[in-house]
């Protein structure tokens, strides 16, 4: 349950902020990311919870609420440590390698970055369930995520996509929990 209250939670300060962001005449859009403008480093972060309109907010919500929820059910520190690495990667990412004079924000990086964390947890992790995990939000959301890939989008981070995916992957491998092995278990890999 708290893991479903957090991303409720989650998913409602966005929806927040894009109201304050309309309602300010889109005063909060200069959060997001402007390129290799040292400045806008500060934006890192802040940009993850931007978005530029309500049909923006309104794609990222449904798969942020799954994937976080899915996430967030491997536990919240873990949880919270893998968001945080995905969101300044991918930030960082964007701010060096994005085209000049664009501005990157919104919660789509975060998304590709679990969406790249659940599936490759539960391989890394050698579990059953979490295998069965990233197989299905694969058959659900990996077509997307491919055309989310491409960089002939226009008005799309396909940098940020990309960036928030890999990040994801990695996050997998720096957080995994690995079963350990008991005194008595054997080591089949020694002869």
């Amino acid at each position: 349950m708290t893991a479903g209250k957090l991303m409720l939670a989650w998913v409602a300060l966005l929806w927040l902020l894009e109201v304050v962001d309309t309602a300010t005449g889109h005063a909060l859009d200069g959060f997001g990311v402007t390129p290799r403008d040292p400045s806008e480093l500060a934006d890192v972060v802040p940009s993850a919870f931007i978005h530029f309109g309500f049909a923006h907010l309104t794609a990222n919500t449904l798969p942020l609420l799954v994937l976080g929820f899915l996430a967030a059910l491997t536990g919240l520190r873990r949880f919270l440590l893998v968001c945080a690495l995905i969101v300044i990667a991918d930030g960082l990412g964007v701010w060096l390698i994005s085209p000049a004079h664009t501005n990157t924000a919104g919660a789509s990086g975060l998304i590709f970055g679990l969406f790249g964390f659940l599936l490759v947890t539960g391989f890394v992790e050698r579990r059953p369930l979490g295998i069965l995990v990233g197989i299905v939000i694969a058959a659900i959301w990996g077509g997307s995520i491919l055309t989310g890939l491409a960089p002939t989008q226009t008005g799309v981070s396909w940098q940020g996509h990309l960036l928030g995916l890999l990040a994801g992957i990695a996050a997998a491998f720096l957080f995994s929990r690995r079963p350990t092995r008991g005194p008595r278990e054997a080591d089949w890999s020694r002869p």
